[in-house]
Order: structure tokens, then C-alpha cells, then sequence
């Protein structure tokens, strides 16, 4: 299901308040994937400053672009595509979810509400999807 305007308008502005400090979530967020799944840590470069800045880059743009299916679809899907040949399941977004919520907790305390959680969780499921499909990872 698309997400409404309301939630793309909840998601934008909660992330406003968490562009200003990017690399210090992208270390948050990570910390909080490998605590969740250390056995997808292997997936990753040992460049995790570097990887964490990709990350946030294509948060912005998931973000900035919520609602435009034709640009989520060609830039998600060639993501898709990417993790794809490096052996990355469906499966392994589940982690990463519980760990952006984790991170977007974190950085906006108690503007985080349960609808902002709700709209972040269905922004996420979106970019999500796309990937898989539209980047042909498998589902196992």
C-alpha cells in the first residue's frame, strides 16, 4: 500500500532534524545492525565511515523522493541489483529496519512518536520492497 501524505509529510520532517548530524547516525545505526545480525557485518567493507555516508545518501534520497515510483524504482533497483550479487536475501532487511528505527529513536528523542515510528516503518517497507523486486534479490 503507498504510503499517505501525511506520513511522507511526518517522515520528512523527522528527518530534517536528522541530517544535521549524518555520520554520527550512520555509526549508530551500525552499531545497532551488528548487535542485531553479526553475521551480516561480512557483507560489509571495513570502511564503515565511507559505507555509513553511502547510507545516508541513499536515505536522503529515499526520503526526498517518497511517492515518486519511477525514481525509487530506478535508483532502488540498481541498489537492488548491487546487493543482490554480493548475496544479500530478503531476510537480511529485516535487521536493518529494527536498526533504523533504533538510529531515527535515537536522534529525534521525544519527537519520536508512534506515528512518526509508524511512517519511518512504512517509508522503509517501501524502499525495501523496491529493492527486492525491482533488484531481483531473493527472497531465501
Amino acid at each position: 500500500m503507498p504510503m499517505s501524505a501525511a506520513d511522507i509529510e511526518l517522515v520528512q520532517r523527522s528527518f530534517a532534524h536528522v541530517r544535521a548530524e549524518l555520520e554520527t547516525h550512520s555509526d549508530v545505526f551500525y552499531a545497532a545492525l551488528f548487535e542485531r545480525a553479526p553475521n551480516l557485518r561480512d557483507l560489509f567493507r571495513e570502511d564503515l565511515e565511507g559505507q555509513g555516508m553511502k547510507f545516508m545518501t541513499t536515505l536522503r534520497f529515499v526520503v526526498s523522493n517518497l511517492g515518486d515510483h519511477a525514481a525509487m524504482d530506478d535508483k532502488l533497483g540498481r541498489l537492488g541489483e548491487a546487493h543482490a550479487s554480493l548475496g544479500v536475501k530478503a531476510a537480511d532487511f529485516d535487521p536493518m529496519e529494527d536498526a533504523l528505527i533504533d538510529t531515527i529513536r535515537n536522534a529525534l528523542q521525544e519527537l519520536f512518536t508512534p506515528q512518526v515510528e509508524a511512517a519511518w516503518r512504512s517509508a522503509y517497507g517501501e524502499a525495501r520492497d523496491t529493492m527486492v523486486r525491482v533488484g531481483g534479490i531473493a527472497n531465501q
